[in-house]
């Protein structure tokens, strides 16, 4: 029972404590030798003979006593009458003595506890709820303890009260580090290329996006963005590895922050070409959701040109070549996942779209001759895209083209800038004084 490893062999029994401090009337030795009593007090009651003096040391605590320095513990006497008390209430009345559950009873409620505290801690995660619903637990546990005391029965309350706290705190450490475990995985996957606001989206789909602590493939509808360097190889002839090496880190460094900056995700570097995608890796649920991912890389591209602009100024002063880049953008499904073994990942897009967006970029990159501090970018949308966000861009239809290693051909649109860049601006936003500037330095 409540005790542990007492000896509750023979006739012992739990006292139960029932009636009050003063529930049992007393005559002092004075009073019953000078006969000033009543005589009815005795009549059909046991009495008890017992001293209460202090110097005897015959007092005893009990759960009458508020503190363990209460000044006026129960007198053995008294402890007696509570005895003598219990049994007649128990052979006249009918009353049962406190009871208490089997080993084995208990040990299935502290147990039991032990699982709700870490079952739990499983399903609520934030700090304020954990917390209220620990708490509650514990007051919900001490009322149903209090109610079966009440009804006779004690059952133990510090130990599940323990348990619950104790596997509660330890489910939480283990799914803690495992989240922050998880989280690491999921951001080395991503590199440092996105946003935080989309690397807090992806953790907070992470039940649908994880199983088994890498991305589940999922196809979803996004728009995949690909950008290379015009004239990348007679550049890369004229500069020594060193020096080439430098030169393309600092283009890099200029280039990669626009992609996150706009909601984009930069998937791979391979060599000059920046691979990227919009709407990944958290599948979008509208075609509004859609159309602004559209609407996200074509930004991303002239907000390039922008940077890419001026970049080449800088290069221009320090003697260096300057850049032009090629940009393919294409809208429609594609299927996204990860790539690799246990010990090395990449999170991809793979599909026609993909496909697309990369023949968009090298696309009759012969004939195109960029004019590096005006019109450096050439930006390249299929009709999927323009379809989505033509309305937003100044584009210019370039008819139906066959791409390489397509049967079938595809409506191309080269887009120069927003159209609201026109109102009150001398130059649209590109940098190009008009289309028939950008025509005449090629494709």
């Amino acid at each position: 029972g409540g005790y542990v490893r007492a000896d509750a062999a023979g006739y012992q029994f739990l006292l139960d404590y029932r009636d009050p401090p003063n529930a049992f009337p007393a005559i002092t030795f004075s009073q019953l030798l000078a006969h000033q009593f009543d005589t009815q007090l005795l009549k059909g009651k046991v009495v008890l003979v017992g001293a209460t003096a202090e110097s005897l040391r015959d007092n005893f605590f009990t759960p009458f006593n508020r503190t363990l320095r209460d000044t006026e513990p129960m007198w053995g006497v008294a402890l007696h009458a509570n005895i003598v008390s219990q049994i007649l209430r128990t052979a006249i009345e009918g009353d049962a003595p406190l009871a208490v559950v089997s080993d084995t009873t208990e040990s299935v409620w502290i147990l039991l506890w032990s699982l709700l505290g870490a079952t739990i801690a499983l399903f609520v995660r934030t700090t304020w709820r954990f917390a209220l619903v620990t708490v509650g637990g514990l007051v919900l546990l001490t009322l149903v303890v209090h109610g079966v005391f009440v009804l006779g029965w004690w059952i133990p309350l510090v130990p599940p009260g323990l348990g619950w706290l104790g596997s509660a705190g330890l489910v939480t450490a283990y799914v803690s580090s495992r989240e922050k475990k998880d989280r690491a995985n999921l951001m080395n996957l991503f590199s440092r290329h996105i946003s935080p606001q989309l690397a807090n989206a992806i953790w907070q789909e992470r039940e649908e996006f994880l199983s088994g602590g890498r991305p589940r493939p999922q196809k979803l509808t996004a728009t995949a963005f690909f950008t290379d360097i015009a004239g990348f190889t007679p550049t890369s002839e004229k500069l020594e590895p060193q020096a080439l090496i430098a030169w393309l880190n600092e283009y890099m460094e200029a280039m990669t922050p626009t992609v996150s900056e706009h909601g984009g995700v930069i998937l791979r570097f391979v060599g000059d070409a920046i691979v990227a995608a919009f709407g990944i890796p958290v599948a979008r649920k509208s075609g509004a959701e859609i159309r602004d991912d559209a609407a996200n890389a074509v930004n991303c591209a002239l907000a390039m040109q922008r940077r890419l602009i001026e970049h080449n100024r800088g290069l221009q002063q320090r003697g260096l070549p300057m850049i032009g880049m090629r940009i393919g953008i294409f809208t429609g499904p594609m299927v996204a996942g990860s790539l690799g073994s246990s010990t090395r990942l990449e999170y991809t897009v793979i599909g026609d779209t993909v496909n697309t967006a990369s023949r968009l970029e090298s696309f009759s990159k012969e004939g195109f001759v960029p004019d590096h501090l005006h019109g450096p970018c050439r930006i390249l949308i299929g009709q999927p895209t323009f379809e989505l966000v033509g309305d937003q861009f100044r584009a210019e239809p370039m008819g139906e083209v066959r791409l390489k290693g397509k049967s079938q051909g595809i409506q191309l649109y080269r887009v120069f800038g927003r159209k609201e860049a026109d109102i009150g601006a001398s130059a649209p936003e590109t940098g190009v004084d008009d289309r028939s500037a950008s025509r005449s330095v090629g494709l």
